[in-house]
């Protein structure tokens, strides 16, 4: 049941540490829970006001009141359930042929969206720098709308991985190549710099082509795009091709 001591543990969750300490996460909402019946997470428990709507998963679900819902879930407007769930160990994907590669990322808004881009062109890995936002984060759980269960995000010295890496490392700046105009090769790593900083020097080092969105604009005043705004232009150009 949803005693006082879960409660307390469940309202830490916001923070990275306690995810640490307590090996779990919540995931909130009857539509995002279900995505997890087939994926490798695994629920510890449930707590729903409409727990018949969850009757097709196998896992313990407690009818609980609406006022101890909003005590337990991390939204403004609380949805129907919330889910408790374990963070698994950590994987890598060997040899993807397309990966991601986040420096930085400091927004769960964006690093969500990321997620949700990568999930749709069939991206599989995304590899993120130490100090990018948590994937457990609540705000970018919610922001995937479920697809964190079929992308695999993978923490690491970015320096360390791109200089073992055996394929390009193609990197996003103001001044590159043309996007459209650049030939991707079959296999590469793409390098996306922090929101307001860009690519660290140390990862910039690393890379063998820049590449740019060009602006069409008349007056081209626009200083940048949002992160994952250019995550998604960029994908969809390179599968244009495919």
């Amino acid at each position: 049941m949803l005693t006082a001591h879960k409660i307390k543990v469940f309202q830490s969750l916001d923070k990275k540490k306690f995810r640490q300490k307590y090996n779990l996460f919540l995931v909130e909402g009857n539509k995002i829970i279900s995505e997890l019946k087939n994926s490798p997470y695994k629920i510890k428990e449930i707590f729903s006001v409409e727990p018949s709507e969850l009757s097709f998963l196998k896992s313990e679900t407690h009818l609980i009141t609406e006022r101890d819902l909003k005590k337990i879930s991390f939204l403004q407007t609380p949805k129907d359930s919330v889910a408790v769930v374990e963070i698994p160990e950590t994987k890598f994907l060997q040899h993807p042929k397309i990966q991601i590669i986040l420096d930085g990322i400091q927004d769960p808004g964006n690093l969500g969206t990321i997620i949700r881009l990568c999930d749709w062109f069939g991206i599989e890995q995304i590899i993120c720098s130490q100090d990018t936002v948590d994937l457990y984060n609540p705000k970018v759980i919610q922001s995937t709308k479920g697809s964190f269960t079929r992308v695999n995000v993978f923490y690491t010295d970015l320096e360390e991985f791109l200089q073992k890496s055996d394929v390009p490392n193609i990197g996003t700046d103001m001044t590159g190549e043309n996007l459209y105009q650049y030939h991707f090769p079959e296999k590469f790593n793409l390098i996306l710099g922090n929101e307001g900083k860009g690519m660290r020097p140390n990862v910039e080092k690393l890379v063998s082509q820049n590449i740019t969105i060009p602006r069409f604009g008349n007056n081209k005043s626009t200083e940048s795009l949002n992160v994952s705004m250019a995550t998604g232009i960029i994908l969809g150009q390179i599968f244009s091709k495919f």
